[in-house]
């Protein structure tokens, strides 16, 4: 991928990511919990795989990005243990409200996942240096 091609795509990775949170916190406002939940872990993943192509990593599975999230900003130090446990939560939370029946998510908690995730966002964006 060319130089100019990878900034371009991590810029529609980390737009993405943006527009996942927006529409995750109009989805809670609509009460739409499962749907807000669903689209947090979007923004999440987005993001992460902005910061991972801006280091030359990229895959084609959700799990690779999360062992990869894993190596590449927890283990390092980059970012706080506490973001390593964030991520996989949104990760079995979107898994369970996409396939589990009548799953239903609090609206209290969706709502500090809302808040988490914007923080996560603001963590991860100084690590991609096209961003910075």
């Amino acid at each position: 991928m060319s130089s100019d091609l990878q900034k371009d795509v991590i810029r529609n990775w980390w737009l993405k990511a943006e527009e996942s949170l927006t529409a995750a916190k109009r989805e809670f406002e609509a009460g739409s919990y499962i749907f807000a939940v669903n689209r947090l872990y979007y923004a999440a993943f987005y993001g992460v795989t902005a910061a991972l192509l801006d280091r030359q990593k990229k895959f084609k599975k959700h799990s690779g990005v999360r062992i990869a999230f894993h190596q590449e900003f927890i283990n390092t130090g980059l970012l706080a243990i506490e973001w390593s446990k964030f991520y996989d939560q949104l990760f079995e939370d979107r898994q369970e409200g996409d396939y589990q029946p009548f799953m239903a998510f609090d609206r209290k908690y969706v709502e500090t996942q809302l808040e988490r995730c914007s923080q996560f966002l603001s963590e991860l964006k100084p690590l991609i240096s096209l961003l910075k």
